[in-house]
């Protein structure tokens, strides 16, 4: 998908306004306790493509029971990443499919120049007063399956490589959207489904010496890291319980062979006892925060 139009390094990003709680949109790849400035709702019908945004409109902020009426339109039915969780890393943009049903007024104007709708996910108790938003940074696109339903399709986009997460954020998040149109009516609608947010993870094996005498001692070294969105970088993930597997030469089955933790800077250490040619590697169950994963496998040869 292209850039939206505020240009290629931009895209509608909603951050808390500290002094008041209320949402403000920020259009800047900066970190979330950097961005400052708010956008209109001018900017952001300009952004998604509307052509007559009113200027003078005041700084967006989420609809409130007393104000989800100015726009007759809700969500419904939303699954956010094929309801798989989300997996960051530290500089690779990750592009999240959303998909939804759009109900609306059947006299509401639905032309492209005049309405616009994207999915948005948050972090936090309410859509109102969120610690973090991502909302899509251009509109869905909708199928019309009858005068006042819809089948929509956007996408969201994280980019760690700009700051756009903090470790904190490696949570559960809600689901929500945003409807507009080009003379600045909106709504506003969360808690709409949830997903998870997770830190990537690695892991390493290497087992030695090889080849070895039957009998005499193999040591399997690893390492455990997630990615640090706090530093942009990966470090260690430490005290977690990682299962040591073998398998023999002619399997296709991996054994367990023990429990070990990692240290305090994510290495791995331990020692087995030589029997037979085959394959070790190590494998993490995964936490709220880390996805599961297995290192690859590292053939020993025993003479």
């Amino acid at each position: 998908m292209g850039p939206s139009p505020l240009g290629e390094c931009m895209r509608i990003r909603a951050t808390v306004a500290a002094a008041t709680g209320a949402l403000a949109l920020s259009a800047f790849a900066v970190p979330a306790a950097q961005a400052a400035d708010s956008v209109s709702r001018a900017d952001i019908a300009h952004a998604w493509g509307l052509s007559t945004a009113a200027s003078g409109k005041s700084g967006f902020r989420p609809a409130t029971a007393g104000t989800a009426a100015d726009l007759d339109v809700t969500f419904s039915d939303m699954k956010v990443n094929k309801s798989k969780n989300i997996v960051v890393g530290t500089t690779k943009e990750v592009a999240i499919p959303v998909t939804y049903t759009l109900t609306h007024a059947a006299d509401l104007d639905m032309s492209e120049d005049n309405f616009a709708n994207g999915p948005l996910i948050y972090r936090g108790s309410s859509v109102d007063e969120p610690t973090n938003v991502f909302i899509s940074d251009e509109p869905a696109t909708c199928t019309a399956t009858s005068t006042t339903v819809a089948s929509c399709v956007g996408t969201i986009y994280l980019r760690p490589g700009d700051g756009d997460l903090v470790n904190a954020d490696a949570a559960t998040w809600k689901a929500g959207g945003l409807a507009i149109t080009a003379d600045g009516d909106e709504t506003v609608q969360g808690d709409l489904g949830t997903t998870k947010v997770q830190r990537y993870s690695k892991l390493t094996v290497n087992a030695s010496p090889e080849p070895v005498k039957k009998g005499r001692t193999i040591t399997v070294t690893g390492a455990l890291t997630r990615a640090n969105w706090d530093t942009g970088k990966y470090a260690g993930y430490t005290s977690q319980s990682v299962k040591l597997q073998f398998k023999k030469k002619g399997s296709s089955t991996f054994t367990t062979l023990k429990t070990i933790k990692s240290d305090s800077k994510g290495n791995l250490k331990t020692t087995v006892t030589a029997s037979a040619d085959g394959t070790f590697r190590y494998s993490f169950a995964g936490t709220s925060t880390t996805p599961a994963v297995d290192s690859a496998g590292d053939a020993i040869d025993v003479q």
